[in-house]
Parts: structure tokens; C-alpha cells; sequence
């Protein structure tokens, strides 16, 4: 595993989600202010549909996919409600100088 830089934290705005290509997968970086950057697969595993264009909630720190509303825990990838059953993948964020790391496969 291999730290690669996905943005800066100027790219993210405090309480959005933005999505990012890293080694050839869509992964979503949410700015969740005072408690950091979280990153996780940007698609859902339930409809296959980008996470980045769903509401993120900064208190629960979670994000909602926006085809059928289930929501995401942003720290462990597990499904809150349903209709999803399955988590999607959650990557390890590092802030170093102002960039956004995250631990991916090499």
C-alpha cells in the first residue's frame, strides 16, 4: 500500500464531497470540518451510482446516495439504511501541507 495524493483541502469544501480518479477508481473525499477528511469508494454498492452527487451529514458522518437514499458511515464504508446491504471500500486520508492523502493498493 502506497500514500498517492488525491487534492488539497482547498479542493473539498468544509461539509461536501467531491469525487477524484486515483489509480483508475472513483473515490470520494468529504471535508467534514473539525473532524477531517474522510475518503470512500464513490460508488454505491447498492444502485452503482456516484455517492459525490448525495447530501453529506456532517454531524453523523455520513453520506446519502441520491438514486435510493441509503445512507453510508464515512468511517467504516457500512450501509446505515437500506436498501443497501453491502459497505463500500474505505480509504485511510492523511493531510499533509495542506494535501489530501489516501492509502490505496499499488
Amino acid at each position: 500500500m502506497g500514500l498517492v495524493k488525491v487534492c488539497t483541502a482547498a479542493d473539498v469544501p468544509e461539509g461536501e464531497v467531491r469525487r477524484f480518479q486515483v489509480n483508475g477508481r472513483e473515490v470520494a473525499v468529504v471535508n467534514l470540518g473539525q473532524e477531517g477528511f474522510r475518503a470512500v469508494d464513490a460508488i454505491c454498492s447498492h444502485a452503482h451510482y456516484f455517492l459525490d452527487e448525495g447530501e453529506v451529514d456532517v454531524d453523523l458522518e455520513t453520506i446519502e446516495c441520491p438514486k435510493h437514499g441509503s445512507t453510508f458511515d464515512l468511517n467504516s464504508g457500512k450501509p446505515r439504511t437500506l436498501p443497501a446491504t453491502l459497505p463500500v471500500q474505505v480509504f485511510p486520508v492523511k493531510n499533509e501541507s495542506d494535501d489530501i492523502l489516501i492509502e490505496v493498493e499499488e
